[in-house]
Order: structure tokens, then sequence, then C-alpha cells
């Protein structure tokens, strides 16, 4: 007989967004599943939902090819959420995701492994209206987007499109939301074949700007054809700055850097690019430096079409390579027919300097930090003599000043160097542009280590509202909350900088000390496959970097690869015995996932002779080393440590592992 239902069973109005990878079943296996870890890994760094997380009031239901988010408060939740995701999976145009959202009724049902789970209409609507949609869409029911309409924030990104048939003969009425970097403003396609007598053959230019006249534009990373390797930062400083300069008008939208450089060295179709990042407009070219001499070749082309808006082949002085940026951008804009404000017009000829040989210094420097690691001391001591020399040249270049901080602050991390760890560099750098969100940040990291916790809360809010998607910035905002043992709150900042940036094994390496610390264990193993996919890509064509062996062994020892992670510990001690760093890690690995505390106090030991302020105070309070902290051995080393540096005059550090 059947199960009589239960008197108890409770029907609640839910907020629920729907999520799923776009062609999820025509991937490969291993890819499924890579597809799926960078889908957790986008919705984990949203603050909606790590907020909704934290209160209890959040359940979360996977559902094979991505998951179900029910959030309990109000229908802005979900919306929120989604907007968040977008954002960071602008970044990562290879994983094509559609939502949906509805409010609805929903109950507990159990699952046959009798779990608790959920069901209802409340959920089914949601999976209707995201099936209804295309990579990137996040398509809403009329009921939310009627709660929403009576808020002016959420008004203007909703778009009528009215009603369409589902599964079952059902019909639900649809509207589109988008923003200027969420979402996706074309109509779905499913909804242009039921209409055929409607016009479908909407231009990508006429989408991203159907009000206001905001257009969208990818610059992607200029090719290098100098025939020389060596000048690969040259080119990709050019492609940087015309970046930075597209950004400050107001009128446009332009892909990130970090996303724009996803397609760096491949060969790509320009109507696939835009489709993917849903824009207007791509920018290509390519970089020819000698002699002396740029000629620098550009083009601007339309996105639905594949034809040329504008092309131009600039052959000049080296010292004229800001004038033709300018020339660049300027034209860029002409053939848009954009207006620049006046404060915009300065912004976009304002370069930090106006020296060439300062610049050409800085972006090698630029280049050295973009593509190494941070415990790298040989790569933070070149750092800092390019800037130097670039400062020299002219004192007044904010943006080097601001490189010499934040190596000169790695290096003090080490113990490989004195001085006041970048805080005189930082100072200066704002002294002479207040906004260098970057500066902000190092300053925040040199504060928070002289447990000048308002100060550093104050400088690193400063640094992620002027620029919150910079990796840089969110990966310091987490080292901050880690310190202060707000671990939830850094887990948020560290997710986010690794769907930032697809090189960072640091920021996933920390995040299996998080969820591991926060007892959540299935996302602890996915923070290190993530952390041991990036090691090895490293190790790959740098087979002797520390840092990669580092982080990477203590992945391996928490998905189970005992004699792996052993077997890297010992290779990496005999290439880079000295690195302070890897020896912290390994440490966490042998203590807290190898179950080997002897081991672990042994590795730690000349590490604690050596290292700065910043890794001991990490060391103080990190969950890595909860199961040793009453060893004598280790209340012994730390104090010796501390005597060390009282004695060296407690020089300054703000050290990461």
């Amino acid at each position: 007989m059947p199960e009589e239902p239960k008197a108890n069973q409770r029907l609640e109005i839910a907020h629920v967004l729907f999520i799923d990878i776009v062609g999820y079943s025509t991937r490969l296996t291993d890819e499924q599943q890579g597809l799926v870890d960078r889908l957790n890994q986008a919705v984990r760094s949203s603050d909606e939902f790590n907020k909704a997380a934290a209160t209890g009031r959040l359940k979360k239901i996977p559902t094979g090819d991505g998951m179900a988010l029910i959030f309990y408060n109000s229908p802005e939740q979900p919306v929120e959420c989604a907007v968040e995701i977008s954002r960071v999976l602008k970044h990562h145009p290879d994983l094509p995701v559609r939502m949906g959202v509805h409010s609805g009724p929903v109950s507990a049902v159990t699952d046959v492994n009798d779990r608790v789970n959920a069901a209802g209409v409340g959920i089914n609507v949601a999976q209707r209206l995201m099936d209804c949609g295309d990579a990137g869409h996040i398509l809403l029911s009329k009921r939310v987007a009627e709660d929403l309409q009576q808020n002016g924030r959420w008004r203007p990104h909703l778009h009528d499109l009215g009603e369409v048939e589902v599964k079952h003969g059902d019909r639900v009425h649809v509207f589109n939301f988008y923003t200027g970097d969420a979402g996706n403003s074309a109509p779905p396609k499913k909804l242009s074949q039921a209409r055929p007598e409607q016009p479908s053959a909407v231009s990508l230019a006429e989408r991203a700007a159907p009000k206001g006249g905001r257009f969208s534009i990818c610059v992607l990373p200029f090719v290098n054809i100098s025939g020389d390797a060596e000048q690969e930062y040259f080119s990709d400083g050019i492609s940087e700055d015309i970046i930075t300069d597209l950004s400050k008008v107001s009128a446009l939208h332009v892909v990130s850097r970090n996303t724009a450089f996803t397609f760096k060295g491949k060969a790509v179709d320009v109507r696939q690019v835009a489709g993917q990042l849903n824009v207007s407009y791509v920018l290509e070219g390519s970089v020819r430096k000698a002699a002396g001499r740029v000629r620098i070749t550009a083009q601007l082309i339309d996105g639905s079409n594949d034809s040329h808006i504008w092309a131009e082949r600039y052959d000049r002085d080296l010292r004229d390579i800001f004038a033709v940026q300018d020339e660049i951008s300027h034209a860029i804009v002409d053939a848009l027919k954009v207006k620049l404000l006046p404060e915009e017009v300065k912004a976009i000829e304002h370069r930090g300097t106006d020296n060439v040989d300062a610049y050409n210094l800085y972006l090698l420097a630029r280049q050295n930090y973009a593509t190494g690691f941070e415990s790298d001391a040989r790569r933070n001591e070149a750092i800092i003599r390019l800037c130097r020399r670039a400062v020299e040249i002219d004192p007044n270049y904010a943006e080097a000043w601001a490189l010499i901080a934040m190596a000169e602050m790695l290096l003090r991390s080490s113990g490989s160097r004195g001085g006041d760890g970048g805080l005189a560099a930082a100072e200066r750098a704002l002294e002479l542009n207040a906004d260098l969100a970057e500066a902000h940040a190092v300053k925040a990291r040199i504060f928070s280590e002289e447990k000048r916790h308002d100060e550093a809360s104050r400088e690193i809010q400063t640094a992620l509202r002027l620029d919150p998607e910079s990796h840089q910035v969110n990966k310091c905002a987490g080292l901050l909350k880690f310190r202060q043992q707000q671990i939830e709150e850094a887990v948020a900042y560290w997710e986010k900088a690794v769907a930032l940036e697809e090189g960072d094994f640091g920021s996933s390496g920390l995040l299996i000390t998080c969820y591991t610390a926060l007892g959540n264990h299935e996302a602890a193993r996915r923070a290190a496959e993530i952390t041991l996919a990036r090691a090895e890509k490293v190790l790959a064509h740098d087979p002797n970097n520390g840092s990669a062996m580092g982080h990477g062994s203590d992945a391996l020892a928490v998905l189970g690869q005992r004699e792996r992670a052993k077997d890297w510990m010992a290779r990496a001690l005999l290439i880079d015995p000295e690195n302070v760093t890897m020896r912290y890690n390994f440490v966490c690995a042998l203590a807290n996932h190898l179950n080997d505390k002897e081991a672990a106090l042994e590795m730690l030991g000349p590490a604690f002779e050596t290292m700065g302020i910043g890794l001991i105070n990490h060391a103080k309070i990190d969950p890595d080393f909860d199961c040793i902290r009453n060893e004598p051995r280790f209340k012994a080393m730390l104090a010796g440590a501390e005597a060390r540096l009282a004695s060296d005059g407690g020089g300054r550090s703000a050290g990461n592992t």
C-alpha cells in the first residue's frame, strides 16, 4: 500500500535558483567532472550564497549537471546570487551556464538514501524557466519580476519576453534579466523559434545596448610578431593598457583582462568569442617592436557579422607609444559614436608616466609578477630592481611604487630582506594616486601584521571598493579575514580569487585549510583537486617549482595519495631546501592529513629559524597546526622564532603560505 502522507509535512514559499551547464551531456566523462567542479567553485564565490549558507537559510540540491539553490528570506537572494555567479563566469567563457529563478511552494521530502531533500512547484517552474535559456541567460518568472519591479535597483534590468509553452503544455511568463556585466541580453533561441513572425535577427550591438547606448567590447591579447619571445611582455602590456583605457569610458562595458587573456595564443573565431562573452565588438591586433621602432596593427570587428568597423596600422618611433595607445582608444570611441565626458578624456590620457623607458621597465616587472609566484624570492628581487630603475627615471610613477611595495612585502615574508615590508613604497604610491587599489591592499596586509586591525580593514575595504574584480585585492582580503579568524568570510574572497585567476594554486590551497576547519570535507576535497591540477600544470613546464610542490603535496595528502605526497616532499627538499613557505605547507600536510606529528615537527624546525613575522603570525592561528599546537617542541620553536624577531628589531613582514 502507498504510504499515507505525513500530517506534519508543510509547504513553504521559497525562492529557487536553478542552474545547469549547457551541453553537459555531449562532453566526455572527465570533462563533465571538471565542469561541475568549476561551477561549484563559481557558486561558492558568491557573497549571497555564503551569507545564506552561514545563517542556515539555504538548501543545496545537486542535479548532476548543475544544482538547485533554495533561499527562504527574499526573492532578491537568488537573483543577487545569479548575478554574482554570472559575473564570475564571464572570466570562464568555456563554462556555459544558464539559470532560472522562481518563487513558489516547496516541501521537504526524504529520498531513497533517507536524506532530507526538497520538491514542489517552486523548483519545477525554476527548472522550466532555465530550460528556456541559452548560455549566459538569467530567466525569471513573472512572479519574481513583479516583486523586483518594486525596487528601482532591479527595474531597469527586467525585460519582458512574454509567455512561452514549456514541458507538459504548461505556459510560463518569462522575463530576461541582464545588466552590463551579467546575464545574456540576446533573446533565447527557444522563444525566437516559438515566434517566427517576430524578427529575431537583432545585432549583438543592438542587444548589448538596448537602452542608454552602452556597448560591450572584448580586447583580445595583441599578438607579438617581433620574432622574439622575450618581447611578449610588451605586446601583453599594450593589450592590458588598452583594456584599462576603454574601461574608463562609462558608455562601454569592457571584458576584464583575465577573461580576455584566456584566448591568448589560441586561434579564435571572432563571432564565437563575441557569442561566448555576449559582447558587441572584438578588438584584435599585433605588435612588432625592434630597433627603437614599433608597428601596431589593430582592427575593431562587429561580433554579429565578422565585418570590420575600423582598422589601422601605426608605424612609429617607440617613444610615440603613448600617443599610439591614445589614438587607438579614441578611434574605437569614435567608431562606436560614443561621447566622452571631459573627465574620461583626461583619464584615458593619464598613463602614470610619460617616459617610455620607465614604462618599458614597469611592463617587464608587471610580467614577472603576473607569471610568477609570491614566494619566489628571485622573482621579487627582479621586480624591485626593475621598478626601482623605473622610479629613478620617473619618481612620480605610482604603479611602479605599488609594485615595489608588493615585492618588498613578499620578500619580508621569507625573512630574506629587512626594511619596512613595503610600507614606504605603498604610501608613496598613494601620495601619487590615492585610487590605486593594489597599493591600499598592500598597506592593509602590512597593518594586519602590526595588529592594526581597524586600519587594515579600512584599507582593504577601500581597495575592494576601488576594484572589486582585482585578483590581487581579493587574495589580500581573504588573507586578512583568515588572520582575523573569520574563516567563512575568507572563503568567499579566496573562492573569488581562484575564479578570477586560473593559475592561482595558492588561494585554492588555502581553501583546503578553510574547508577542513569548517568540517566541509567534500568542499576541501574539491579545493584539493583544483590545487593539484593547477600545481601539476605549473610543474609540467617548471619541475623545480617549490611553491607548486608545497601546495600540491598538501592536495595529494587530502586526496589520499599518501606515497605520492611524500615523494613530492622528498624531491622538493633536494631541489629547494631553503624554501620556507614550501616547508610550511609540507607541515600542514604531515600534521593535518598524513597524521605524522613527529615528521611535521622535524620539518617545521628549519622553517621557524628563518621565517618572518607574517608566517609566524599565520602559524599562531592556522587550524592546520591545531593538532601540534600544544606539543612542547612546537611551543619552544615558536617562542624561539619570536625571540629571534624581537632581537632583530621586530621588522615588519606580510607573509603568505
